[in-house]
């Protein structure tokens, strides 16, 4: 019996079908079927029930797929440990970011392509929390607290907050000087399972505010809120990452720099726990961690 059939196998499973293991594994789908079938005449027994929809496991089959799944991690586990016996930063990196991370994310990627050329690159930009075990990815950026769990977490900046609006805004509606003149300004507000952040908290010689603030305009997303203050609808609480080339640019300005703000949320770069970690994976961690935030 081949290993490689029963690894295989579990790609299969693990993808939801021949077509799209198929492409993850970089290979045709005829192949990956004849690997199947020859797996399915060494058992003698089928192991997957197939339809036009889904494929569905066989009482053996999922018996199977349990040692499957174990012989593909110990190859995975052999191929990792090749690499890092190599010394060689190469091959593909699978990694995951949320959207407000994107603009700060990419050109690092780009400098790291430039530094170590045999990588390459597949982001996946999703807002959600991904399954890195199930979609294969290499390295997530989450912008959050996290939960205990089996990944591994390497912190990469603790962002800090920022109040921000567009110079046209402020032109047309002025510059609060104390924190409570934020009550009379049109403020643009995170929502999130429709709890809406409406009193914000500043500090100032050790003295706490918190100010309760309105406008025309909330979201549960936070690259609509900085669309909307570039488009000068209002004063933004966020944190600083996320504005960072805003601000560079001039399109938003600090506002009431003079106060300080509760920290945002920490950034991690996650990755899964494995008893060899690849080196292309080590060294973008560190890569990370020196080069993402510096200068949030």
């Amino acid at each position: 019996m081949n290993p490689q059939h029963l690894a295989a196998f579990a790609t299969i499973i693990r993808a939801g079908s021949i077509s799209k293991a198929a492409i993850q594994l970089g290979c045709g789908k005829s192949l990956l079927s004849r690997q199947l079938a020859k797996l399915e005449e060494d058992l003698g027994a089928r192991l997957i029930q197939r339809s036009t929809r889904r494929l569905t496991l066989t009482e053996i089959g999922e018996q199977v797929l349990h040692e499957a799944q174990r012989i593909d991690t110990a190859l995975a586990n052999i191929e990792q440990m090749a690499g890092q016996h190599q010394q060689e930063v190469k091959g593909r990196l699978r990694v995951t970011c949320p959207m407000p991370a994107v603009g700060r994310l990419v050109p690092v990627m780009m400098e790291f392509c430039q530094r170590y050329p045999q990588i390459d690159f597949a982001l996946q930009v999703e807002d959600r929390l991904v399954d890195l075990i199930a979609d294969q990815i290499d390295v997530a950026i989450r912008v959050a607290h996290l939960d205990d769990s089996s990944l591994i977490a390497r912190k990469l900046v603790d962002s800090q907050r920022i109040l921000c609006a567009a110079p046209g805004y402020l032109a047309k509606a002025g510059n609060p000087v104390v924190a409570e003149n934020l009550a009379q300004h049109a403020c643009l507000l995170y929502i999130n399972a429709g709890r809406v952040n409406d009193e914000w908290t500043l500090l100032k010689n050790g003295e706490m505010k918190k100010v309760r603030v309105s406008g025309h305009f909330q979201s549960n997303n936070g690259i609509a809120l900085v669309t909307a203050a570039c488009s000068g609808a209002g004063i933004l609480l966020i944190d600083r990452l996320i504005v960072s080339k805003h601000l560079k640019s001039g399109e938003l300005v600090p506002v009431l720099d003079n106060y300080q703000l509760p920290s945002g949320s920490p950034v991690y770069a996650v990755y899964p726990a494995r008893d060899w970690l690849a080196l292309k994976t080590a060294t973008f961690v560190a890569f990370l961690q020196e080069r993402l935030f510096t200068g949030v």
